[in-house]
């Protein structure tokens, strides 16, 4: 979800003049749905109003209650608290490391996913200090800490915090900053640096990464004096979680970790230009309420803007005030519930077939916190080009960047949704909320729901992916764990059919690497997930290939003792490059088998590989044997690896291929 920034003084451009710090060289930031539990700036101006914010007065994070050491619980609903501060004395000189260390405290971190070297250790240093009160967990690959990272963001909405040092342990961080982008996700990425006597002179370890990451961030910071690093830590955490969130870099050079310096916690923010708070008028809101009037078959179109938002009440109270049919995004599934009957799943390149049609069809697409994303639009000049498009999105860059919205609503979409809804209560709005009014639409909807399920071929022994799945959410909800279940993928096939088949009826349940595609993803963001909550099962649904990307944060599972499970679809391939090999390329293979040959068992030997780590581990092969193998996983103590073989003649349907439209979608 990567967006270009606005012009000088309209709302996505972030304008931060270069100082003496050297901690803004900014790229334009843009405006996105604010998150739920994310800090809160003191208003200068009545939202109601219509008009754009700039934050002023000290921000208080929503944290925790007190708890354990290195465990966190579920904060009350809409208690705010304040982490306990350093009781070092005022006026008393701090060293930079020691001050960065105490910012993160104070704006309510607890868990810090870091790797340490040459250029970081200064920090490492103050966070022995501070074990008490902050976590840090050490990842065994700079891009698993980072991803960790992720897994922790995504299912709190709240800023997580991933350390590196510099050079190379700098640059595995940036797939995953690329990823945060993307996703918009709000990801603190704090980097070692060389000392400011030697930066540009190729140091050793030194990579410019503020160059780097320049179009990989919302924004960046080369921090070169220690007294800005209270002010630069508390603009970081401002806009990372605010507006339309994203990934901040912080890279702090090493004699700014060791000078002492009498810190001001108080140091104001410098983000002129930068206004990420917006609510829609009613008067744009009206025109949606007219849209709707004309309509006769609308349809709601749904996306991640959702999630950040924090708006999946509305939006279920806005669906069923109107009786309008949902499909979601793959970021926007769990913010709408998959039994719900106005619920047509996901659409998109292997979205339901019902769903796909439906949006076909409209004659009123409404689109909500979404960004027409090529995996959903296919041919664009072909998507939804019978209907009328409302827009409404956090980002002003996103609205009409890929299709033009008729009626293009800028604000933050869970106040939106609350307004639309409380319009659509008065009595003007009777005629739309009395059901009844998409009779033939829903008529037409059912049949296609009917005729075109999802849908696989069973086989009697072996294990079809999809089934696994299946009887994965089949088992949790009959143990009625559904609800304390989060699901972690890696990219491929089961991701797509862990999409398809597992069903979500809450938000921020589902995690996975959605406009990056990175695979690799799924272990360490699975981690990251069961760190943030302990007492929720995280399962992380994977492939061999994705798995075996960042398999050696089974070390992590295993020494800081973070149970997640591991269900592994073993296919000995590259499923979905396969798949496309298959469709498009005569089932040439190009490099996409794993294994070791037809004359080798499966490989590599994913069971020994993780009771090398210290991990409990079981492979099944036959249908049989499943149900009992996944409770087993369920049930243990500790990390989990279920290793399941399966075909790998599978594909992921239905299909809409790359830059074709409905009419050409593939069914299973």
């Amino acid at each position: 979800m990567t967006a270009a920034p606005g012009a000088p003084g309209e709302a996505g451009e972030m304008a931060v003049p270069a100082g003496p710090a050297g901690g803004a060289t900014g790229t334009g930031a843009t405006d996105p749905p604010t998150y739920p539990r994310a800090p809160a700036a003191t208003p200068a101006a009545d939202l109601t109003a219509g008009g754009y914010t700039r934050p002023v007065g000290p921000i208080c994070y929503y944290l925790d209650v007190k708890r354990p050491p290195g465990r966190r619980g579920r904060n009350p609903p809409g208690r705010p608290v304040m982490a306990e501060p350093n009781t070092t004395p005022a006026g008393t000189p701090m060293s930079g490391a020691d001050i960065l260390v105490e910012a993160l405290i104070r704006h309510g971190v607890d868990t810090v996913f870091a790797y340490p070297g040459g250029a970081s250790m200064p920090i490492h240093q103050s966070l022995t200090k501070v074990a008490g009160r902050l976590r840090t967990i050490l990842p065994r690959h700079e891009q698993g800490g980072g991803f960790m990272a992720h897994g922790y963001a995504r299912t709190t909405g709240k800023a997580s915090v991933c350390m590196s040092t510099s050079g190379p342990g700098a640059t595995n961080f940036v797939t995953c900053l690329a990823d945060a982008k993307m996703d918009s996700i709000p990801i603190i990425a704090i980097t070692g640096q060389v000392s400011t006597n030697v930066l540009g002179n190729d140091a050793f370890q030194e990579t410019p990464m503020v160059e780097i990451c320049r179009g990989i961030t919302k924004h960046h910071y080369l921090v070169t004096r220690t007294e800005d690093l209270t002010r630069i830590v508390r603009e970081a955490f401002h806009i990372a979680t605010t507006g339309r969130p994203g990934p901040v870099i912080i890279d702090v050079c090493k004699d700014v970790q060791i000078k002492k310096v009498v810190p001001d916690w108080d140091a104001p923010m410098d983000l002129p230009g930068y206004r990420p708070l917006r609510r829609a008028r009613r008067a744009e809101l009206e025109q949606i309420v007219a849209a709707i009037r004309a309509s006769k078959k609308p349809f709601i179109y749904a996306g991640g803007g959702v999630t950040h938002a924090g708006a999946a009440a509305e939006l279920k109270e806005f669906a069923e005030l109107t009786g309008i049919p949902v499909g979601l995004t793959v970021h926007g599934l769990g913010n709408f519930p998959a039994d719900h009957y106005l619920c047509l799943q996901m659409l998109g390149m292997h979205g339901t077939v019902y769903s796909n049609y439906a949006i076909n069809d409209a004659d009123l697409l409404l689109a909500l916190g979404v960004r027409f994303d090529d995996r959903v639009t296919g041919k664009l000049s072909e998507f939804a080009k019978h209907g009328k498009i409302v827009h409404v999105d956090i980002d002003k860059s996103e609205i009409h960047k890929n299709k033009f919205a008729h009626v293009p609503v800028h604000g933050d979409l869970r106040a939106a949704l609350a307004d639309l809804n409380a319009l659509l209560r008065e009595d003007a709005s009777a005629d739309l909320v009395g059901g009844g009014r998409y009779t033939d639409w829903w008529r037409q909807i059912d049949e296609w729901r009917a005729g075109e399920p999802l849908k696989f071929q069973e086989t009697e022994k072996a294990i079809i992916p999809q089934y696994a799945i299946k009887r994965l959410w089949e088992i949790l909800r009959d143990r009625g764990q559904l609800d304390d279940t989060i699901i972690t993928t890696g990219v491929g096939q089961h991701q797509m059919w862990a999409a398809q088949f597992f069903h979500f009826n809450r938000p921020r349940k589902w995690i996975t690497s959605g406009g990056l595609g990175t695979m690799g993803f799924g272990l360490p963001s699975a981690l990251g997930a069961k760190v943030a909550f302990p007492n929720d099962l995280v399962i992380d649904i994977d492939g061999d290939g994705s798995f075996l990307m960042n398999v050696q944060e089974l070390a992590t599972a295993y020494a800081e003792k973070i149970p997640a499970k591991v269900l592994l679809l073993n296919n000995q391939h590259l499923g979905m490059v396969m798949q496309w090999e298959d469709r498009f390329f005569g089932s040439n293979r190009a490099h996409t088998y794993l294994g070791a040959g037809e004359d080798h068992d499966p490989y590599p030997d994913f069971v020994t590989i993780a009771e090398g780590f210290g991990v409990a581990a079981r492979e099944v092969s036959d249908k049989g044997d499943l149900d009992a193998a996944l409770v087993e996983m369920i049930e243990s103590k500790g990390p989990f690896v279920l290793n399941v073989h399966v075909p790998h003649q599978e594909h992921v349907l239905p299909m809409i291929p790359s830059g074709m439209t409905v009419k050409d979608i593939i069914k299973a």
